[in-house]
């Protein structure tokens, strides 16, 4: 199957109780992840209200409206004080590597900026997230509460005037499982 050229996304954030936009969500996890797992987790993060926060679950859509990425923030902790993780991405498999990822995780990332957020963490692909100004988490002193390997374990400071960036280890939301 050929794949779609590389076209202008727009996004938008998830629409608080819209049934369709987690149905949506739901359809693009499901089908970019071999097991229902992240699909699972993103239910259980929007029934969270200790991690989910309105406006940084984010959509991509084609130009026609059609929900096709996805990236969520919500949030977590470093040594207690507050941070974000970015997980689920999720991109249809069609779309892959067409740029929808990437406008739902600079759209995320611009959303938790404009919230005053800072700190923003992922556990990904360390060729993958660098593109976004992710570096490994180590250069914070922050650590994962599980063995990575040190590259995919990564962080991003939204706000450059920040005196400090909590160091520690992170507390994901109990909906990770870690």
């Amino acid at each position: 199957m050929s794949q779609p050229p590389t076209t202008v996304f727009t996004t938008r954030a998830e629409k608080p109780g819209s049934a369709e936009d987690a149905a949506a969500i739901r359809r693009i996890t499901l089908a970019a992840f071999p097991t229902p797992q992240e699909a699972g987790i993103v239910e259980a993060l929007r029934s969270d209200p200790a991690a989910w926060i309105d406006g940084l679950s984010l959509l991509a859509e084609t130009p026609d409206g059609t929900p096709v990425g996805y990236a969520l923030l919500t949030r977590c902790h470093v040594d207690g004080h507050p941070a974000l993780t970015l997980a689920p991405c999720a991109v249809l498999p069609a779309f892959q590597r067409t740029g929808a990822g990437s406008a739902a995780i600079r759209a995320a990332l611009a959303a938790a900026r404009g919230l005053g957020e800072n700190l923003v963490l992922v556990l990904g692909h360390p060729e993958y997230y660098p593109r976004f100004g992710f570096v490994p988490a180590s250069r914070f002193g922050i650590r994962a509460p599980i063995e990575v390997p040190d590259e995919a374990m990564m962080a991003l400071t939204l706000d450059e005037q920040a005196d400090t960036v909590p160091s520690g280890v992170i507390q994901y939301p109990p909906a990770f499982g870690i």
